[in-house]
């Protein structure tokens, strides 16, 4: 048998002590947030069936699926002609497919609206590389069954108090609309067929600046003028106080802008006037958007810390019946990685302090009843055994998050390292 290998699977990591306790953390403050505006916090399960993993709205998540074979007599490699013969279930790459499922099965036993809150790992196979992994962790909000933009209000306005919570107190929500998008489109002369391609260009433009985004798009046969077209109506796109105006311009942008002056109406004066800002080019790679979009910027960053937006035809699909629906996610690896480098360390309650046994002859009662005792007043307490470098022990402790330490020879008082003749 060949040695084991203690290094974690390619694109996986192991997390030590002090992120997990931040992690831990920011957990809490996002879900007691989040429970503060109603919602309830959900799980479901890591594994889905492949059909629903693949209905065609994950859009290029769907290549990135972890899937899983058949097992027992199911599982027939002899006779296997594709895939589909011998995969029935994959790893969830998101939380929004699992919630249409979830609540296609249990809407008879939900309230209406259902607004829920989950927290979980998901899985994508993709190139790992600084910050991305192929396990990560999520935390989405969603608002079920609520027709009208209270929803997306109310979504955007729990997400930034979280983040708040969390010392982010100065993000920009960037919004658009999947209508309008198709409305610019339209009004350019692309046909219905190329509006994804499109999308999926204009989403680089960030990344590829205007010039890559013509190049590209001029190499997808879309032409000169409606190019030309499209640079054009980016470059007069308005602030949220003129959206309707400059979507009378474009054919058939009046739904998307009215959802987008109605939340700006919302939102505003809650938010401030300059922190809800109208992006054109804002697309949202899910295929499964169906109205607005969102997604909260902090400054400094090139990348979103949370995204979300509409997608009332997925639970139709599964249900048979439309099903409005809106959902917004906190992208939690990148939040954490953002935390850590602000410094924050998360508040505790308690201290935590090691009792340090005698040694292994020694009776065990006296140092139980010590960490009881110090338990008793509210400390966090580790038994360990002391040894007799105890100098090099007691800087062991400190820097792996210990308090202070106490022994069990009579000495009563606590020693914390932060105090002056510890």
């Amino acid at each position: 048998m060949g040695k084991a290998n203690a290094a974690p699977a390619r694109g996986m990591r192991d997390v030590l002590p002090a992120e997990v306790a931040l992690r831990d953390y920011a957990q809490r403050v996002i879900l007691e947030t989040y429970e503060s505006f109603g919602y309830a916090h959900i799980e479901t399960p890591a594994v889905e069936r492949i059909e629903n993993l693949t209905s065609g709205q994950g859009g290029d998540n769907e290549k990135l699926i972890f899937k899983i074979l058949k097992r027992g007599e199911k599982l027939d490699l002899a006779a296997a002609q594709g895939e589909a013969d011998l995969v029935d279930q994959g790893l969830r790459f998101d939380l929004t497919v699992p919630l249409a499922r979830y609540y296609a099965a249990h809407h008879a036993e939900l309230p209406q609206p259902f607004k829920a809150i989950q927290v979980g790992p998901v899985w994508r196979a993709e190139r790992p590389q600084k910050g991305r992994y192929r396990q990560f962790t999520q935390c989405d909000i969603d608002v079920i069954g609520e027709h009208g933009e209270i929803a997306e209000t109310d979504l955007i306005l729990a997400t930034v108090e979280a983040l708040a919570k969390l010392g982010l107190s100065d993000p920009t929500v960037r919004i658009n609309d999947r209508r309008m998008l198709v409305a610019i489109a339209r009004s350019c002369d692309v046909p219905d067929e190329s509006h994804d391609s499109l999308f999926i260009t204009l989403d680089k433009l960030d990344k590829i600046g205007m010039d890559g985004v013509r190049k590209e798009l001029l190499e997808q046969g879309l032409g000169d003028g409606p190019v030309s077209r499209l640079e054009e109506l980016l470059a007069q796109a308005p602030s949220l106080d003129g959206i309707a105006p400059f979507a009378d311009g474009l054919v058939g942008g009046d739904d998307g802008a009215r959802s987008l002056g109605a939340i700006h109406e919302a939102l505003s004066s809650a938010l401030g006037a300059d922190r809800l800002v109208y992006d054109p080019t804002l697309v949202r790679g899910m295929g499964y958007y169906t109205g607005p979009i969102f997604e909260v910027a902090v400054e400094g960053l090139p990348y979103s810390i949370a995204g979300g937006g509409r997608y009332d035809g997925m639970i139709g699909r599964l249900l048979g019946r439309d099903v409005p629906a809106c959902g917004f996610s906190i992208g939690f690896e990148r939040l954490i990685m953002l935390l850590e480098e602000r410094g924050l360390r998360p508040g505790r309650a308690a201290r935590l302090i090691a009792v340090l046994h005698p040694g292994q002859e020694d009776d065990l009662s006296p140092s139980l009843a010590r960490a009881a005792a110090l338990r008793e007043q509210g400390h966090r307490v580790a038994l360990v055994t002391g040894r007799k470098k105890r100098g090099k022990q007691l800087d062991e402790l400190q820097r792996h998050g210990f308090d202070g330490w106490a022994t069990t020879d009579g000495t009563a008082d606590v020693r914390f390292f932060d105090e002056a003749d510890a």
